[in-house]
């Protein structure tokens, strides 16, 4: 077990040798057979006249007056740094969106088996040099992931692929596929989905291949804010079996979030599924988002929206 303790505290404990040991109430034995009680400690917690200024060059400096006409130039040649695009919002004042304000109609790229970190979702290592790159570091999506669908590892199903291409390629190529062809996307997970180290790219790479909405059986809290600072909807099962009944190259669409971005207080969200193969169906799904966190969603990102209400 572990115990976090001031000094003062962990300092009576072992005097005493016990963990249970309060030295508010209880006293110590001495040799001499008397009773050793501690007093606690006095101090000022502030200093009575204030703290020194110190050396002032180590002050930081004024911050200047912004400049709207100062460029950041990044060579189109580099590997490592890119500028980063909007992202844009599937809603009626960014896009011709015919589902007012539900989502576009979603193919589902893959249902992900299992453990699924942040690692997998965003690999470290050898591609943390491209963490200033996103089309670069957006080349290691879910490449460690395994397709419920088979049991591989980084092999997705493209059920719309050219005569010319092949009907299965890495999870990044399948993903890249739809955004050429202007296809946003959804994703099916398993429990627990974005555990692990809070990597910002973990949402920012399906976001750019254009990820809209990830199905879960639960996420990892931090990985799930995550994704709704980049403007995509995570949504939880109400019945974690609907897990299975999704698979790669079906139809969703949501049913409901419209009311929930016109100010509705709604809990759930209904998707329509459209399989590739059978009728179709609908499974119900609950949401966290907040009031704040649905303006991010309706306006593309987080960012978007801060930019929105501040220029």
């Amino acid at each position: 077990m572990n115990f976090l303790a001031s000094p003062t505290i962990v300092t009576a404990m072992a005097f005493s040798g016990k963990l249970s040991f309060n030295p508010l109430t209880d006293s110590l034995p001495l040799p001499s057979g008397e009773a050793f009680k501690f007093e606690p400690p006095i101090g000022q917690d502030l200093p009575a006249n204030g703290f020194t200024p110190g050396d002032l060059s180590f002050y930081p400096s004024p911050i200047p007056e912004p400049r709207p006409e100062t460029q950041v130039v990044i060579s189109k040649d580099s590997q490592r740094l890119e500028l980063l695009e909007p992202f844009t919002s599937y809603f009626p004042e960014e896009t011709s969106n015919p589902r007012d304000l539900e989502l576009p109609p979603l193919k589902i790229l893959m249902r992900v088996r299992g453990k699924c970190t942040t690692d997998h979702i965003s690999a470290a290592g050898p591609w943390l040099k491209y963490k200033g790159h996103l089309t670069n570091i957006s080349e290691n999506l879910l490449i460690t992931a395994v397709n419920d669908e088979g049991g591989d590892v980084n092999v997705a199903f493209d059920h719309d692929h050219a005569p010319t291409e092949p009907p299965t390629d890495t999870i990044p190529g399948v993903a890249k596929r739809l955004k050429a062809r202007d296809q946003p996307w959804a994703l099916v997970v398993d429990d627990n989905y974005g555990e692990g180290s809070a990597r910002e790219h973990a949402a920012l790479q399906p976001r750019f291949y254009g990820c809209a909405m990830i199905i879960a059986r639960s996420f990892a809290r931090i990985h799930e804010t995550n994704l709704k600072k980049q403007g995509v909807l995570p949504l939880w099962f109400a019945d974690k079996a609907d897990y299975t009944r999704i698979g790669s190259g079906d139809i969703v669409e949501t049913v409901g979030l419209s009311d929930l971005l016109q100010g509705g207080t709604r809990s759930t969200i209904e998707i329509k599924v459209t399989p590739r193969n059978g009728e179709l169906f609908t499974v119900l799904t609950r949401h966290t988002m907040s009031v704040d966190q649905l303006k991010w969603l309706r306006a593309g990102s987080a960012l978007n929206h801060i930019r929105s209400v501040t220029v």
